[in-house]
């Protein structure tokens, strides 16, 4: 089943290029079906990215998604055409007398600040309080990972040496977990941080599983018991340039950036990016949709707890 986006959002033109099912809000109210109301909190800079990479992963099921695109209200995207935001973004005052079967929530480059002075971080914590009750499972993203680990568990991240940088071998550490269910044994993931979550915060908190991490990126994937939140530390979202485009912005900026490890072959930047994390990106999303959302979440969502 198709993913639906609002009409005319530029990653249409893409999904379809790529064989991703796009239905259009004009197409979708022909339907006698409830799609998945999928909430997507955008805090990353390049939004028309970030949505794409994403639009692509939920809608590779065979679920219809309704993808809502949120932002905050009290910061001001200056990497976005206003236009786009204003034709395709709601705020979160638009939806919170709304309920979702799932939100998504995404990284952030604000990582050399504290919690509390990122410019819209009291609101983002009244949206992390709200999905308690209005949201049946939320996936956090890098950043977003971090910020919900600090927000409902007081876990606090913590800076790295030198940028976590590249594309890195994972293992699972809970052979059950179904959120990697047709996992291989190793899995690679893209990783572009320069703090970091301790392992021992983490196995403190009862009510959190660590399900899968790195021997050099660190813990990787987090869920609670009862799969209601979950955490990712990397970006199994990434597109094949991304990294790249990140090199070489911080290179054109001066800064010393290593090259990222495990995705130039040979290391060599001339050459095209290695991907080598695609399918395990589809099978975390459509394991999420599928097994934390679709299959627990009530067909009346007014009917949602906490």
């Amino acid at each position: 089943m198709p993913i639906k986006i609002p009409n005319g959002l530029p990653a249409a033109l893409t999904l379809a290029e790529e064989n991703i099912f796009v239905m259009t809000e004009t197409r979708a109210i022909t339907q006698d079906i409830r799609p998945l109301k999928i909430m997507l909190l955008n805090l990353m800079p390049t939004k028309i990215d970030t949505e794409t990479q994403l639009s692509r992963l939920l809608g590779n099921t065979p679920l219809q998604v309704e993808l809502t695109l949120v932002r905050t209200a009290s910061h001001e995207s200056r990497n976005t055409p206003e236009q786009h935001m204003l034709t395709f973004y709601r705020e979160f005052a638009d939806v919170r007398d709304q309920r979702f079967d799932g939100l998504v929530i995404t990284g952030a480059p604000v990582e050399h600040l504290p919690f509390e002075q990122v410019d819209y971080w009291d609101e983002l914590c009244e949206i992390m309080e709200w999905s308690k009750t209005h949201v049946h499972s939320t996936f956090h993203i890098c950043w977003g990972a971090q910020a919900g680990l600090y927000y409902h568990y007081g876990i606090q991240k913590k800076p790295l040496p030198e940028k976590m940088f590249g594309v890195f071998p994972h293992r699972r550490e809970y052979e059950r977990s179904i959120l990697l269910r047709g996992f291989d044994d190793v899995f690679m993931v893209p990783h572009s941080r320069h703090t970091t979550i301790d392992r021992a915060d983490i196995e403190q908190q009862p009510e959190l599983r660590i399900v899968a991490s790195s021997d050099e990126a660190g813990i990787y994937a987090i869920t609670t018991r009862n799969g209601r939140q979950i955490f990712i530390t990397g970006h199994s979202e990434y597109d094949p340039q991304t990294l790249n485009r990140e090199y070489r912005r911080d290179v054109a900026a001066g800064k010393v950036i290593a090259i990222p490890k495990n995705y130039f072959p040979n290391d060599d930047p001339t050459r095209a990016p290695i991907v080598s994390w695609r399918s395990h990106a589809n099978l975390l999303y459509s394991n999420w949709l599928n097994y934390f959302v679709y299959q627990t979440t009530p067909y009346n969502l007014d009917e949602l707890q906490s």
